[in-house]
């Protein structure tokens, strides 16, 4: 079954081997691709329809009803941030769908504290051929279509 992945937020799409942390460009956790947000405040939005299972302020894992895992990590090292800057709008556990804001957040407040805002978006244990359709490099609206998941 084909799991279509969406933007979490607008912005302009990079290979994940240019995010500059080596657990993302290596895919060490899995293939995806990577966002480098357009300015301003705004609302990361479920990629697919599942469930939150894990909620960070600086991250969210959703899986899907046949248990595919999608990692959305806004920006880079923000865990040492502890959560300022970011507000939750869901609850662990949560069914949620695609396009639902999950957590509002900042990028120029997290640039301006010193670290990377690109948003990886991680196909959790996939092989890397699992993955197909992947958008090209260029500017993308939240809820278009990053990669596609067989």
């Amino acid at each position: 079954m084909s799991l279509l992945v969406a933007s979490p937020i607008a912005g302009t799409v990079m290979p994940m081997s240019e995010v500059p942390d080596p657990v993302f460009a290596e895919a060490m956790v899995g293939p995806g691709l990577a966002v480098e947000p357009a300015g301003g405040r705004q609302d990361a939005v479920a990629p697919v329809d599942g469930t939150v299972i894990t909620l960070h302020p600086h991250a969210f894992v959703i899986a899907t009803e046949d248990g595919k895992g999608v990692l959305v990590h806004l920006g880079i090292d923000t865990v040492k941030q502890k959560g300022d800057g970011f507000t939750l709008h869901v609850v662990k556990g949560e069914p949620v769908r695609a396009g639902q804001p999950l957590i509002g957040w900042d990028p120029e407040a997290v640039r301006a504290a010193g670290y990377s805002p690109v948003v990886p978006v991680v196909a959790l244990d996939a092989q890397p051929g699992m993955l197909s359709g992947f958008r090209a490099a260029g500017e993308v609206t939240t809820g278009e279509a990053l990669f596609v998941w067989t």
